[in-house]
């Protein structure tokens, strides 16, 4: 099977606060876009010292690393329902609380390599999961955390997301 070109989804495949993440992807092909991703946890996260790494921005924010956990438990989560979607499984799939995530993560204990690698394999995951999927499965619709999404909207959902997170980094992190 080919690799389909997985274009941008319309309006109506995702919830309305995901368009914010939509924008942001600057490709109409999805895969494309991870395999050639200039900006990502993978390239930035070996640049920083471990100091910058643990830095908070204001009491009660996450550290870099916290944030780099984030982007990998999100985007795990985003490509099962992914997965769960594109094979018609009707079930509503659960929210979660990204806060309790990060809370239990421990991530400030991780050694940065093993967050990259963690990460690396993650994005090799999600590109091979997408990759699988034909036109009729990308354009499926299921319900997650109460709301409607297609399954080619999830995908862009993830890459938005990274690098939604990547820009607070920068302009909120390394700035200081």
């Amino acid at each position: 099977m080919q690799t389909p070109i997985i274009q941008r989804p319309r309006e109506g495949e995702y919830p309305r606060d995901f368009e914010q993440y939509m924008k942001l992807v600057p490709s109409d092909n999805l895969v494309e876009y991870f395999e050639s991703q200039k900006d990502s946890v993978a390239t930035l996260a070996p640049t920083l010292t471990e100091d910058q790494l643990l830095y908070r921005y204001a009491e009660g924010k996450w550290s870099i690393k916290d944030v780099f956990q984030h982007v990998i438990d999100c985007e795990r989560i985003y490509t099962y329902r992914a997965l769960a979607i594109a094979r018609r499984d009707a079930t509503s799939l659960p929210g979660f609380e990204e806060n309790d995530y990060a809370r239990t993560a421990h991530a400030d204990r991780r050694d940065i390599a093993r967050m990259i690698a963690d990460y690396k394999s993650v994005r090799a995951a999600t590109i091979e999961l997408f990759k699988s999927f034909d036109e009729e499965m990308l354009a499926r619709v299921g319900i997650a955390n109460n709301t409607k999404r297609s399954v080619r909207s999830i995908g862009y959902s993830a890459a938005g997301h990274e690098l939604h997170h990547l820009q607070i980094i920068k302009e909120r992190y390394l700035k200081a």
